[in-house]
C-alpha cells in the first residue's frame, strides 16, 4: 500500500524558514486532497493547509495565511509545505494526510517531522 514520509522539520529561529516535503513510497497520491496537520503539546491535531488534486487549489487556516505556502510536484510524487515567518507557536509535530474524497476523513496518515520555533 506504501507509505507517506514526512521530511525537512527541524529547529529555527523565530522568523525563520522552512520546507516540509511528504513524499509517497509505493504509492501513486490519489483522491480528494492532501493535507498537513499539525498537533502541538497539550492540543488537539489541527489541519493547517489543503490543495485538491483536481485544480490544485488550496486553503489555510487562518493562524498561517500569508506565512505558509502548500504545493504539490506531480513528478515527484511530492507535497510541500513553505513556512515562513515562523512563530514560537508554530512548534509542533507536522503530519500530512490524504483524503480520498470530500465526505471522507482523512486516511493515509505520515510519522510526523517535528518543527520547532526558538524565540
Amino acid at each position: 500500500q506504501g507509505q507517506l514520509v514526512e521530511s525537512g522539520g527541524g529547529l529555527v529561529q523565530a522568523g525563520g524558514s522552512l520546507r516540509l516535503s511528504c513524499a509517497a513510497s509505493g504509492r501513486t497520491f490519489s483522491g480528494y486532497a492532501m493535507g498537513w496537520f499539525r498537533q502541538a503539546p497539550w492540543k488537539e491535531r489541527e489541519l493547517v493547509a489543503r490543495i485538491k488534486w483536481s485544480d490544485g487549489s488550496t486553503w489555510y487556516t487562518d493562524s498561517v495565511k500569508g506565512r505558509f505556502t502548500i504545493s504539490r510536484d506531480n513528478a515527484k510524487n511530492t507535497v510541500y509545505l513553505q513556512m515562513n515567518s515562523l512563530e514560537p507557536e508554530d512548534t509542533a509535530v507536522y503530519y500530512c494526510a490524504t483524503k480520498p474524497s470530500l465526505l471522507v476523513a482523512y486516511d493515509y496518515w505520515g510519522q510526523g517531522t517535528q518543527v520547532t520555533v526558538s524565540s
